[in-house]
């Protein structure tokens, strides 16, 4: 059978051979160095040839004789080789280097959560560490362009290819109220609740509140528009300043560090709504770096779920879950 034209017409172990019987000036001297058969070396020299398509050696001659072309695969062959020695020593050292930079971005929801440690872990992991907090399409943006290495947001970008996911958690959507209102039985309620207490929204420029669009769309609920912010502690300040309730998550209220005295988190009437948060990264670019940072996220913010169920109580505490089995790259 032909071979395919981009197929290379020699292997590493043949040409380590070829050479070997240059130095050796006999077939045999070689196979003595290489711990080989003298058959084995002359098979390995012909299957060469006969791949190439040229004659290496002047058999007639003794000591053997390279042609013409066996002189330019010698030269090229002793430089390819030593090249390919290289290789195991600076893989094992890689192995256990430090990247010279390592860029991440942060959903600004998990600021108070993650911003801290996570920059110390990637600070052991590299060189140079840079750390941006802001809306998960920004820094889709930035991974997409190669200005961030990885992200930690609230979109797994499943529309893109190319790309690694590693999921962290998932948490439920929730209302954020004054504790003293009853909170909505129904889904049909929620827009008498915005007759008398506003919606304040997060915008339609994050991801959270894209979510929460679609999910009142379903509800075929259109509840008026008053205020909405792009940050967690904007929704959560307006919520506990009697500016209206919220439909937000426990990691965004925690992300506001405001008291919450006199409000309290409710489960969303009808179906729930959940945000799930994925650790991604450009798919075999980074080794085995976004595991081990997923890993490290999923343990902080398995730290953390405590402090989540005192502050959004029992029943909707239960529904925070952190992801604990190795996750499938995408």
């Amino acid at each position: 059978m032909a071979q395919p034209s981009d197929t290379l017409p020699f292997d590493l172990r043949g040409l380590d051979i070829f050479l070997a019987v240059c130095e050796a000036g006999t077939m045999a001297q070689a196979a003595r160095r290489l711990g080989l058969t003298q058959p084995a070396v002359s098979q390995a020299v012909a299957e060469l040839e006969r791949r190439i398509g040229v004659t290496l050696f002047d058999r007639s001659a003794r000591p053997l004789a390279l042609t013409g072309a066996g002189g330019a695969l010698r030269q090229r062959a002793s430089a390819l080789l030593s090249e390919a020695r290289q290789i195991a020593p600076l893989l094992r050292e890689a192995e256990h280097a430090r990247l010279p930079l390592l860029r991440a971005g942060l959903v600004d929801s998990l600021s108070r959560a993650l911003m801290a440690p996570l920059a110390r872990k990637l600070d052991e992991m590299a060189e140079q560490a840079s750390m941006l907090s802001g809306l998960t399409a920004s820094h889709a943006g930035a991974l997409l362009t190669r200005q961030l290495d990885l992200l930690v947001g609230a979109d797994d970008l499943d529309e893109i290819e190319g790309l690694e996911r590693w999921p962290l958690m998932s948490e439920p959507y929730v209302l954020l109220m004054p504790a003293a209102i009853a909170p909505p039985a129904r889904p049909a309620d929620l827009s008498g609740l915005a007759q008398t207490l506003p919606l304040v929204r997060f915008s339609a420029r994050s991801k959270t509140g894209m979510e929460v669009e679609r999910h009142l769309r379903r509800l075929r609920l259109d509840l008026p528009r008053r205020l909405e912010f792009d940050t967690p502690y904007g929704v959560t300040a307006s919520v506990v300043t009697g500016a209206g309730f919220a439909i937000t998550t426990p990691l965004c209220v925690l992300e506001s560090a405001l008291d919450l005295d006199g409000y309290a988190c409710h489960p969303l009437p009808g179906a729930g709504l959940v945000r799930h948060l994925t650790l991604i990264a450009r798919r075999q670019e980074l080794g085995r770096l976004p595991r081990e940072i997923a890993a490290f996220c999923r343990l902080h913010l398995a730290g953390l779920v405590p402090q989540l169920q005192v502050l959004v109580g029992e029943e909707l505490g239960a529904r925070i879950l952190v992801e604990n089995v190795p996750p499938q790259e995408a």
